[in-house]
């Protein structure tokens, strides 16, 4: 009887050459041109709006998505802190009241 134990070749700690190209790193780099191109296209597109934004413009002009309604929510109102500003679909701030009525956006009701 031997002293020592025979391994199978298959577990011996020899290390194997990691392959050089694997599925993971190709859905990691799809996902990454992914975003890098989403936040190229949200910089590009919000770049005008911030030029001109003023710390007094804090009415957020938003566009209701099933009836596209615009509606103007002001600070303090029910939904404010959530609502999400997009240029890219035509949404905006506004610096007074009288400057989206204009525009012809009616205010939230809640």
């Amino acid at each position: 009887m031997p002293t020592h134990r025979s391994f199978s070749p298959r577990y011996t700690t020899k290390k194997r050459p990691r392959p050089r190209f694997t599925m993971e790193a190709f859905y990691l780099a799809v996902i990454g041109a992914g975003v890098v191109g989403y936040v190229g296209v949200e910089v590009a597109d919000m770049s005008a709006p911030l030029a001109s934004f003023s710390m007094s413009c804090n009415i957020k002009g938003n566009i209701s998505i099933g009836s596209r309604e615009r509606i103007y929510h002001l600070p303090g109102q029910e939904y404010y802190d959530v609502t999400k500003i997009s240029p890219q679909y035509g949404e905006r701030w506004f610096c007074s009241e009288a400057e989206a009525r204009a525009a012809g956006w009616r205010r939230a009701g809640r």
